[in-house]
């Protein structure tokens, strides 16, 4: 007897895949998370999730309430992401200047490497932007830079104020984040030619980092 093809529904169950419930939403994550990187942010639509998590059109409102919703959690694991590798940068460096430019390079190379995804992680206006797990994880990254500030102030024997914290926090997260959003909007085509973009970052970037903290 011929085995009949599942059907398709709302809550995944009948997909190719056989979601259950977390599975789905895993998959719907992933599968909205390929869609920024291929095509960015202005590519990405609920209907072309779905498609590519094989389950019905209403599957992803029906689990994340709205496109919001699903970015919001792609968001929250790129955070995540975010800092581990801010977390993983520094373990090896000895000096708390070497970490903190550590941690620099690897902030911009996260945002080369998941240029959707990073665009969309500091888009309020496209996730749930009061959502208490998405402030919880964007903090726990600041709180990986300001741990090397910390550091970074107490070797040198400066005070460790919160307004001497926050003030250089800034500044550090100012340089990393406008380095990368210059080269993802093109902005170093010139100047780095001949070399690719990468070769350009891994030459320029950690003289730049070496300029703003030195390790005298």
């Amino acid at each position: 007897m011929k085995s009949k093809k599942a059907k398709v529904s709302e809550s995944g169950s009948g997909s190719r895949e056989g979601y259950h419930h977390g599975a789905l939403r895993d998959a719907l994550i992933r599968a909205a998370d390929e869609i920024l990187t291929e095509k960015g942010i202005e590519g990405f639509s609920l209907r072309e999730a779905a498609r590519r998590a094989q389950v019905s059109p209403a599957a992803p409102a029906h689990h994340f309430g709205s496109a919001a919703g699903l970015l919001t959690e792609v968001a929250i694991a790129g955070f995540e992401s975010l800092s581990r590798d801010l977390h993983d940068a520094c373990r090896t460096e000895a000096s708390p200047a070497a970490r903190l430019r550590a941690q620099g390079i690897a902030y911009v190379r996260f945002a080369l490497a998941h240029p959707g995804r990073f665009q969309l992680m500091f888009r309020h206006d496209l996730v749930l932007s009061q959502n208490d797990r998405l402030a919880t994880a964007a903090k726990a990254s600041m709180n990986e830079l300001e741990a090397s500030i910390v550091a970074y102030l107490r070797a040198k024997k400066k005070p460790i104020t919160s307004e001497a914290v926050r003030a250089e926090l800034l500044g550090a997260w100012s340089a990393v984040h406008g380095f990368s959003h210059l080269a993802l909007d093109g902005k170093f085509t010139t100047m780095a030619q001949p070399r690719s973009l990468s070769d350009f970052v891994s030459d320029e970037l950690p003289a730049m980092l070496r300029a703003l903290w030195p390790d005298r």
